[in-house]
């Protein structure tokens, strides 16, 4: 019996189910997991702000140490100032209960993280829609790459992953292990290989074979080595040469337990691969929950995907409001 998705001379039989609104759509119980995510951060901020901004009239001095804790959780002093200003706009010179401090505190932030709010779409582009996976060792690019590939295969797409780091066999090893659980094609070379050939390739047969998604992983470098940067730029010269549209996405994949570090990574891709979207992985593991506005600023791209766990689920699309409440300690309403 054909598998209509991976078998070609199927393709008239499948369906493609689109995506609303972006990456798949919020699973049941998503908020609860963001809010256990984020508890390291919003567990910190939350005892911080309860503890000076509660119970009594507000001054400038409470407002000067919420700015403090809010750079503290690594906002970035330029965002916590805006924060702080409106925070105070809202609850100057009153009594507040915890909940209305929180309240106000999370609309304020999700008012500054909204404009760094994206989509990810893959199933809404043209076909083959191609998206370059770039980050340093270590970040979760390749187990992000394999989340995408289960929820796009689940929606009955069609997905070929391209094994682009060819620097490392364990890497196409790992890579190969995700797309057999995500039901992907899956196509790779030997070590050392040339990787914006091998990209090539995997453009070509998925253009040939009709797939609906291209994901291509490339090697982890950082972003100070000119000669790794080097070969990222080539794969997406040759890809241009292809189609000026060509990556579609290039998603930036950083690891959020490496706080201001990754500030630099994201300054350092941002021109090379041309980055449309920052992916923030291993929230779960940070008290500093905060960088993810300071690394949307840095990258000069919308943050699109999120992640706080290792379970496919764990990886959702970004909404700034759920991502506020959860950060102050607000349950979801």
């Amino acid at each position: 019996m054909s598998d209509p998705i991976n078998d070609p001379s199927a393709a008239d039989e499948r369906i493609v189910v689109p995506i609303p609104g972006g990456f798949g759509t919020q699973k049941p119980g998503w908020f609860q997991r963001l809010s256990q995510g984020l508890g390291k951060s919003s567990g910190r901020l939350a005892e911080q702000v309860v503890g000076v901004l509660t119970k009594k009239r507000l001054d400038q001095d409470d407002l000067d140490q919420l700015e403090e804790m809010l750079i503290e959780a690594d906002i970035g002093s330029a965002a916590a100032a805006r924060i702080t200003a409106a925070f105070g706009r809202a609850r100057f010179d009153k009594e507040a209960t915890e909940l209305e401090v929180k309240e106000s505190l999370a609309d304020a932030i999700a008012a500054e993280l909204e404009p760094h709010q994206g989509r990810f779409e893959p199933l809404k582009g043209a076909r083959p829609y191609v998206v370059l996976f770039v980050g340093v060792n270590g970040s979760g690019k390749t187990t992000t790459l394999g989340k995408i590939a289960m929820e796009l295969r689940g929606r009955g797409a069609r997905v070929l992953i391209a094994a682009g780091d060819t620097f490392r066999a364990a890497a196409i090893e790992q890579l190969q292990v995700w797309a057999e659980r995500a039901g992907a094609a899956f196509v790779a070379r030997g070590p050392g290989a040339d990787a914006a050939g091998l990209a090539f390739d995997a453009v070509t047969q998925a253009k040939a074979e009709g797939y609906d998604v291209v994901l291509i992983d490339t090697a982890g470098r950082l972003q100070n080595k000119s000669g790794l940067m080097d070969e990222l730029a080539k794969i997406v010269r040759v890809l241009k040469k292809m189609d000026p549209a060509l990556p579609h996405e290039s998603l930036l994949v950083l690891d959020a337990t490496v706080g201001r570090n990754g500030l630099s990574q994201a300054e350092g891709f941002r021109t090379t691969a041309l980055i449309t979207g920052l992916v923030m992985t291993k929230l779960d593991g940070t008290a500093r929950g905060g960088i993810l506005l300071a690394a949307a600023e840095a990258g000069g791209a919308p943050v699109k995907l999120i992640g706080v766990g290792e379970r496919p689920e764990d990886l959702q699309p970004f909404d700034a409001r759920a991502f506020a409440r959860s950060l102050v300690g607000l349950d979801e309403s």
